[in-house]
């Protein structure tokens, strides 16, 4: 692959909001990337996680599909877990605080977070680090110099503490922290890209970079990646939203999810949680555009791709053959009632008015006997909100049209 190839596959899914920016850390990838050949060495490249939650959907796997890519070039990848940070949270994304986490729960979700991670990553290629390993060394006069670099108009110009701000709601001192402590994980790691999501481009592109340079070390490049939405295609992927598809799902469930996404949102998906090269994707929106291959098509191949990145080619054929059978030949009616869907509600609330089920126990009992489906996925839980249209499917004979 020659370097305007590795360019753009590196940039492939990037996101910074601002056209001269993009263009800056091309060209500093760009020139990194040469002046890395001339020296004979590898890049180190790194992305940081907080493990807040021991439960990864593919949304997370969007920096970790970066990472790999880098991997695959013969760059060295560091893998760092927040260990230290998130015990404060990343209030990047967020219009309220963040709880604080005990060193113990952050451990415990370290551990599964990182078996997951291998699932994208080459283990071989990968080393993990901890950010405790150097913040929980710095004393208050190093704190006080690494504030220096930045104003109080800096962090409240960010929207999610704006909102708050003009909300009269409280923003604590100690969340401006989390951005001086990242930033300096990329100095402690002497790091020549960061990886991050959209939510972090402060972090990333501003506090890193200046507290590199404050403290004589060449800036890291900032690869800020687009946020992957959820299967309603709008709002960004997330557990609490049920919008999610959960990394430790099954392959039938992962295929019917990516099956269930809008036509619109397939382009995000093949750039960002997909295996495809640039052209690959090109093409693939190409053909969608111009008719060469039907939406339904498109998103088939779609979620093979997807599918079988987690599991093995044979799981996902067989995942592709289950969506086939029940939505193809026969298993789905052509005709059957329609019912809007209001904001909120749940799946028992839909079971009964729907007039699926006589009576909220007997939508209990259906959910709890594996009898409900939305889009061929199993329903198993009563409150649940339901986020997006689709095929509502009680027992073997009863559908219903969710819009």
């Amino acid at each position: 692959m020659n370097l305007n190839e590795q360019v753009e596959l590196l940039m492939q899914g990037t996101e910074y909001g601002d056209e001269g920016l993009h263009r800056t850390m091309e060209t500093e990838l760009r020139q990194r990337l040469v002046d890395a050949e001339k020296e004979g060495r590898k890049l180190r490249i790194y992305c940081g996680y907080d493990p807040r939650t021991a439960d990864l959907h593919i949304g997370h796997t969007v920096t970790m599909r970066k990472l790999r890519q880098f991997q695959d070039l013969g760059h060295d990848v560091v893998f760092l877990i927040g260990t230290y940070t998130s015990l404060i949270g990343d209030p990047s994304d967020k219009d309220k605080l963040r709880p604080l986490l005990t060193p113990e729960q952050t451990m415990e979700n370290a551990r599964t977070y990182a078996e997951q991670a291998f699932r994208v990553l080459d283990k071989s290629k990968t080393t993990i680090r901890y950010n405790h390993e150097w913040l929980q060394d710095l004393k208050f006069a190093d704190l006080i110099k690494l504030g220096s670099n930045f104003t109080i108009q800096q962090f409240l110009t960010r929207e999610a503490f704006r909102k708050r701000w003009d909300g009269d709601d409280p923003v604590y001192l100690h969340e401006f922290f989390y951005a001086i402590m990242q930033g300096y994980d990329a100095f402690a790691l002497r790091t020549d890209v960061q990886v991050g999501g959209t939510d972090q481009l402060f972090n990333i592109v501003t506090a890193a970079r200046k507290i590199m340079t404050s403290l004589d070390a060449r800036p890291n490049i900032g690869i800020i990646m687009s946020i992957l939405p959820g299967t309603d295609g709008v709002v960004k992927m997330s557990k609490s939203l049920g919008n999610h598809i959960p990394l430790n799902s099954t392959p039938e469930d992962m295929y019917g999810k990516v099956m269930s996404i809008p036509d619109a949102a397939m382009g995000q998906y093949a750039r960002l949680v997909t295996r495809w090269m640039p052209a690959d994707v090109a093409s693939f929106e190409s053909d969608l555009k111009s008719g060469a291959l039907h939406p339904r098509d498109a998103k088939m191949k779609l979620a093979y791709e997807v599918t079988s990145t987690y599991y093995s080619a044979a799981e996902a054929d067989l995942a592709q053959a289950a969506f086939v059978r029940l939505f193809q030949q026969g298993g789905i009616p052509q005709e059957m009632p329609e019912y809007k869907l209001s904001d909120g509600q749940t799946i028992l609330d839909v079971l009964l008015t729907a007039g699926l089920v006589p009576s909220k126990n007997e939508g209990r009992r259906m959910i709890d006997q594996k009898g409900v489906r939305l889009d061929g996925e199993l329903l198993e839980k009563a409150d649940t909100v339901i986020s997006h249209p689709g095929v509502l499917q009680v027992g073997k004979r009863r559908f219903v049209r969710l819009v």
